[in-house]
């Protein structure tokens, strides 16, 4: 099956230094960018992260210290890689709750304000979870007839992004309209559709830390932890406006200060 885009969507898969978003860095990011005309485009890079890589992600990735003393920092790349997504949707596997996150995360510290609001996500596993509820290897076993084992190497980010993308081509073919009977499984060969039915939550910032609620009937920014839980966010810059200085300076991810800051900035200007 070939993909309907109308822009291009960029299939990608990071491994990392750990899972922390505020502390952990990125040591390999692979990509498949697919256009419109089905032209595929490849890309594998292995990064410095500018710290120590611990011997169990070692043991999991097969990427060791060594293997990177010499590559690129993300900063160095970053230009390239902003490149590489801007324009294009982006799809992943569990990639709205920690590689688009932790990938923002590396764009900030390089100092570049990448937009993801303006790309459709979506989550591959997410669709897998809501179609199957298994993780990668039996979603690329269900939905390709093979092993992943078979095929890739565990835990490289390039098989990886392989397999994602194979399995994503698997369920638009096994959930295509009048594939199956149930009616319940069916996914439409659409990047906003696929996107739609990726988002699991309602989430403003990656971390969660704001989220959309209804409040008096309007859909609006809340925050979604601390001593303002449940409160506009609009409100609270209003009357504890320290609390925005409390946030810019405490360990919160650089995405959800970002998105707290076009939010000040917004309101700003009423």
């Amino acid at each position: 099956m070939k993909l309907n885009l109308k822009k291009p969507l960029v299939i990608f898969d990071l491994e990392t230094t750990g899972l922390d978003l505020v502390k952990d860095r990125v040591i390999q990011l692979s990509y498949i960018k697919v256009y419109p005309d089905g032209c595929e485009e490849r890309g594998d890079e292995l990064i410095n992260p500018e710290k120590n890589i611990d011997p169990v992600i070692t043991q999991l990735t097969g990427i060791s210290n060594d293997d990177v003393k010499d590559k690129p920092t993300f900063k160095q790349l970053a230009a390239k890689l902003n490149d590489v997504f801007t324009g294009s949707d982006i799809a992943g596997f569990n990639s709205n709750h920690f590689d688009v996150p932790l990938l923002a995360e590396e764009f900030l510290r390089a100092g570049i304000d990448f937009d993801f609001s303006k790309c459709r996500l979506i989550d591959v596993q997410t669709i897998f979870h809501k179609m199957e509820r298994r993780n990668l290897a039996a979603a690329y076993k269900f939905y390709c007839g093979r092993k992943m084992e078979e095929d890739f190497e565990a835990h490289r980010a390039d098989q990886d992004t392989e397999a994602t993308y194979r399995v994503l081509m698997g369920e638009l073919d096994m959930y295509a309209p009048g594939a199956n009977e149930d009616p319940e499984k069916v996914l439409e060969n659409d990047m906003q559709a696929l996107a739609d039915f990726s988002k699991q939550n309602d989430n403003v910032d990656f971390a969660g830390r704001i989220v959309w609620a209804e409040v008096n009937g309007k859909r609006t920014e809340v925050f979604n932890f601390g001593k303002h839980k449940g409160v506009p966010v609009a409100d609270v810059l209003r009357f504890d406006p320290g609390y925005y200085s409390w946030i810019l300076g405490g360990d919160f991810t650089y995405n959800t200060k970002q998105v707290l800051t076009r939010i000040r900035l917004r309101e700003a200007q009423r």
